[in-house]
């Protein structure tokens, strides 16, 4: 099984490196060209590509275009048009992730067809959105706004753009409109002088890839559901636990710098000026690589993994549903629509699920650090590099402890390592969440403790 899973990411890797000749020939022939020239050369590039890496599946994403475009066109501006988009698209995808599942993790057309469902999900709210009142959109809902229904021929070279069809990133088709126009660029009416940080995250995503290459023989997944890995002591199963997660995320830390690097090279992903006065080419990062190796807290992590689909959640599902009133039903329900998109595993459904916990319980106890003169002295203190070390092994134990879950899919096996180990990271978890009110009342004093009541 290992051996097919580092395969499919070769094989992948393969497939992301084929876009960067897409990139230059765009910069180098079809910059100045016409609107409607450059879409159609995004378009023939992308299914292409599409057509060679999936064959006759193609018809799967471009039936999902084709839907979504006559919705837009003969739904209009209405939140039948939003909801109908998002019923059909994730219908589709869950139809597809229910006929081709198996208990292994394949390439076939519903890998990208996952980014597909978002990117055209997102479209129908964007060109909703295009018809409200400013007054009654956010800042970011106002940048992605559609004034007027796109034709097909943008659609589908937005669908398709080589940049973002096969692993992401999310972007939206008002950032794609402003790459026709050539207004992604330092240089005023020329191609941006992205070749040089395309190719620095080009170099990242291939070091990632090595690391992965070299040390995923070494911590299989399968050697979770051996007899060997159950006759091991209980803190090595945990040890172990620990470096699989480290490795096992480079394989997706690799797609995703690859892929943001052909699009740094197209210009996509240039951002304007930063603070410094240099500019930025992060528009379209879905890894913030150095986050993600130092930090040592779980939001951290998740804040600096996969940040374009976290984004496009937290801007189309977790801030649409204010009307609830309720800041963690929203993140509930967010979270429960990002394991159904993931696919139909429990596995999925755990991984989350634990994310939810795991995420609050850092909170709280971010907040007790916080608001106890004690904690803080001793987090500020000569002792914190002793402090930071202990943190990440507690961190990185427990990101690999849901991970389990989400890459074994299913729940025989998932269970089976679960019980080797004793649920420990639930028993952790769930002993926090209920023992950290306690130590506010030992650790916190009484003034801070009633100001806080009062916010």
């Amino acid at each position: 099984m290992e051996c097919a899973i580092n395969t499919h990411v070769r094989t992948l890797q393969k497939k992301d490196i084929k876009w960067y000749p897409c990139a230059l020939l765009y910069r180098r022939f079809f910059f100045h060209q016409a609107p409607t020239v450059i879409h159609l050369y995004h378009a023939i590039s992308g299914l292409s590509l599409a057509a060679f890496n999936f064959g006759t599946q193609l018809y799967h994403s471009a039936l999902c275009v084709l839907v979504q475009f006559l919705m837009m066109r003969l739904m209009g501006r209405t939140i039948t048009t939003v909801l109908a988009s998002f019923m059909f698209q994730m219908a589709y995808l869950l139809s597809g992730y229910y006929y081709t599942a198996t208990e292994e993790y394949d390439i076939k057309w519903t890998m990208p067809q996952c980014v597909l469902a978002l990117k055209l999900i997102g479209l129908s709210f964007d060109y909703y959105d295009g018809g409200q009142e400013p007054s009654k959109l956010n800042e970011e809902q106002k940048r992605s706004a559609l004034a007027k229904v796109p034709s097909l021929l943008e659609v589908i070279g937005f669908s398709y753009f080589y940049g973002g069809f096969l692993v992401g990133p999310q972007f939206t088709l008002r950032s794609y409109q402003r790459l026709v126009k050539g207004e992604l660029t330092d240089c005023p009416g020329q191609p941006p002088n992205s070749v040089i940080p395309a190719m620095k995250r080009f170099s990242l995503g291939l070091l990632c890839l090595v690391i992965y290459a070299i040390f995923s023989p070494h911590y299989p997944d399968s050697y979770y559901l051996t007899d060997e890995y159950d006759a091991q002591p209980f803190w090595y199963r945990c040890v172990f636990i620990l470096l699989w997660a480290k490795v096992i995320l480079y394989k997706y830390v690799s797609c995703w710098v690859i892929a943001e690097g052909v699009c740094i090279l197209s210009g996509l992903g240039y951002n304007g000026l930063g603070q410094n006065g240099e500019y930025q080419w992060d528009a379209c990062a879905n890894m913030k690589v150095w986050t993600f190796e130092t930090t040592p807290l779980f939001t951290g992590t998740i804040a600096s993994f996969n940040i374009n689909t976290n984004a496009w959640v937290a801007r189309h599902v977790f801030k649409r549903l204010k009307f609830l009133g309720n800041k963690l039903l929203s993140q509930v329900t967010a979270l429960a629509f990002l394991a159904i998109w993931h696919g139909t595993h429990s596995g999925y459904l755990l991984c989350f699920s634990m994310e939810f916990i795991i995420v609050n319980v850092e909170r709280q106890a971010q907040a007790l650090v916080r608001d106890s003169p004690l904690l803080t002295r001793l987090a500020n203190s000569s002792f914190y590099p002793l402090i930071y070390l202990v943190q990440q092994f507690i961190h990185w134990l427990f990101m690999g402890y849901p991970l389990v879950p989400f890459c074994l899919f299913t729940y025989d096996k998932w269970l089976r390592v679960y019980s080797s180990i004793y649920f420990c990271g639930h028993i952790f978890f769930f002993t926090l969440y209920l023992g950290i009110p306690y130590l506010r009342k030992v650790l916190v004093p009484r003034k801070e403790r009633s100001e806080k009541k009062e916010d």
